[in-house]
């Protein structure tokens, strides 16, 4: 019998019942016994003493990329940093089952281009012992893990596997097609997959500029896979909407026509991105009332929203919108110091600056975002002001942005003597108006979840799977700028409201015969640390994560995996098969 009491203990239970005075005892794995703080005694096992310490529910995320990082890493970081117990992988509709050998390098360039993961560490660190989904799950069930593991059954790879070459050329399905892509879908769920995931937006390609297979499918194809999920026990249809990469104005909103009436055909939810998108910042507001009006006429119909702002990260070592140039690629390859000391040379920067003109392509990317982007001189950026970014100080200084964000990355870039990347946040979706008051708003919402955090994604780019350390330090301690969320509002926002999205009804909430999935947590010792690149996936391929201190002890299914942000070797951690 294993046994841990956490004592004296400060318990936000997830519920969105207020805090109270708790001792917390755990017992094989489940939550034992709940009684006022001071009154258990513990006759064997741990005793954890958590006077003026949290005590939470493990932290679900809904919408990771862990597909291939989950074949050989059992740790999970950075989610794993923040006390998240379970995710929920296979999103987006990429994925890598089902698979046959020949399919296996296309899928991973899918991976690749849609999700900015390296693709020679996918090709050294999956082991493909799998063909069918069932296949892939029992590979799963393998290898244990710090954390809970969910899956979902992904539209690319499912057209590749019944279509071949058509299903990869977006041509449209037969009936045969759909027959069997169905029989897959439904025998994926049976098997213990969670949901189908579908991605509707022509920008995420692969490598060579594919869309993922199924972009342009029409809605009887989504609705007949959508109701494989049913007929096999399952309930939910995860899209990417057609209109997130901003192409236009009112797409998003027409998805949710869409999605509506899938979910009334089938009775199945449908949950979707719905960040806050620059080019119309004020189209949230139609989807999030869209949702509302749906779920009122009988569908299921559930956003997820960020928990921040989002976009890239910028540095001589992630995103550089200078990197193409032939000035920058002469010193690519020296030592840091030695490259910092290059781009200082007056004649160097000038070449590079004037070779960064109209025909920069990272221009496309970065050029709108100006007035979004901000330094992290002198740590990490929450909420700042539009006066502190880029494109305003530029404006403010007479001198040309590019100019004042290559002198800034260089300046950052000398600061970085720690192993810590110094980086500008450039955010796209989600500060159109200067602030997070639009996210505070979509947060709150009672039909929306917390999610789109991209763990084991977006390598080069972003690190975003943080966003429960941000949570608890800038919406719930530290906004200045704005309403803070009340405490017992975050955490069952990052617990119950995710779990139940899923129907992971055994986790989400600290109750008596729930599993103990458990954070102790320092909520004034809460602080993201800056970003770093790391050289840790197979390979040696790079990826950024980013630390947070605060997070004491994490418990996945009674064990201790984590003290202080490092593994204790614990490995309780397995695949979630089905609704709980």
């Amino acid at each position: 019998m294993s046994q841990i009491l956490i004592r004296n203990a400060n318990l936000v239970d997830g519920t969105g019942a207020p805090a109270r005075p708790a001792d917390v005892l755990v017992r094989d794995g489940r939550i034992a016994e709940i009684a006022e703080a001071g009154t258990l005694a513990n006759d064997a096992g741990e005793t954890i003493e958590a006077e003026g310490k949290l005590v939470t529910p493990g932290f679900v995320d809904v919408h990771t990329h862990y597909d291939g990082q989950v074949t050989w890493d059992p740790v999970l970081t950075p989610s794993s940093w923040h006390g998240v117990t379970t995710v929920v992988m296979g999103n987006c509709g990429v994925g890598f089952a089902p698979a046959k050998p020949d399919e296996r390098g296309w899928l991973i360039e899918l991976m690749e281009g849609v999700e900015d993961i390296p693709g020679t560490a996918l090709h050294e660190g999956i082991r493909w012992d799998w063909e069918s989904f069932p296949e892939y799950l029992d590979a799963l069930e393998k290898l244990p893990r710090t954390i809970d593991i969910a899956t979902q059954i992904p539209h690319g790879a499912l057209r590749v596997y019944v279509m071949g070459q058509r299903g990869a050329d977006q041509e449209p399905a037969t009936s045969e097609d759909l027959e069997r892509m169905s029989a897959i879908v439904k025998e994926a769920v049976e098997a213990g997959a969670l949901a189908f995931s579908t991605n509707r937006l022509p920008g995420h390609t692969s490598i060579h500029g594919e869309p993922v297979p199924g972009t342009f499918a029409p809605a009887e194809e989504l609705r007949i896979l959508t109701q494989a999920v049913v007929d096999g026990g399952g309930e939910i249809l995860q899209a990417v909407p057609a209109g997130g990469g901003n192409e236009e104005a009112g797409a998003i909103p027409r998805e949710v026509d869409l999605y509506r009436e899938i979910s009334l055909a089938t009775g199945a939810k449908v949950t979707f991105s719905a960040p806050q998108n620059h080019p119309y910042p004020d189209e949230w507001k139609e989807v999030m009332a869209k949702c509302r009006d749906a779920n009122a006429a009988g569908a299921r119909v559930v956003p997820q929203v960020l928990s921040r702002g989002s976009g890239l990260m910028l540095s001589l070592d992630t995103f550089n919108p200078f990197a193409f140039t032939e000035a920058y690629q002469e010193i690519a390859s020296l030592p840091h110091a030695e490259r910092v000391a290059a781009l200082q040379d007056p004649e160097r920067r000038r070449a590079i600056l004037d070779a960064s003109g109209e025909n920069n392509p990272s221009m496309l990317i970065l050029g709108p975002a100006l007035h979004s982007t901000f330094a992290m001189e002198d740590g990490v950026v929450f909420e700042p002001d539009v006066a502190d970014s880029i494109g305003a100080r530029a404006d403010a200084m007479g001198v040309d942005p590019m100019e004042l964000l290559y002198d800034t990355m260089v300046e950052l870039a000398a600061k970085s003597t720690d192993g810590k990347t110094r980086v500008l946040a450039v955010f796209f979706t989600g500060y159109a108006e200067g602030n997070l008051d639009a996210v505070e708003t979509m947060m709150r919402d009672e039909i929306s979840v917390i999610g789109l955090g991209d763990g084991g994604a977006h390598c080069s780019m972003i690190c975003d799977a943080s966003w429960p350390a941000f949570v608890l330090q800038h919406w719930v301690r530290d906004r200045s700028r704005g309403a803070r969320i009340a405490l017992e509002d975050a955490v069952k926002m990052m617990s119950k409201e995710a779990a139940d999205l899923y129907g992971l009804g055994d986790r989400g909430t600290v109750e008596v015969g729930k599993r103990a999935d458990l954070n102790v947590i320092d909520l004034a010792a809460v602080e993201l640390q800056l970003p770093e690149v790391v050289d840790d996936l197979p390979t040696g391929a790079s990826r950024i994560v980013q630390r947070a201190k605060g997070f004491d002890v994490t418990i996945c299914a009674g064990e201790v995996t984590f003290r202080d942000g490092e593994p204790t070797g614990a490995r309780p951690g397995k695949l979630v098969r089905g609704k709980r």
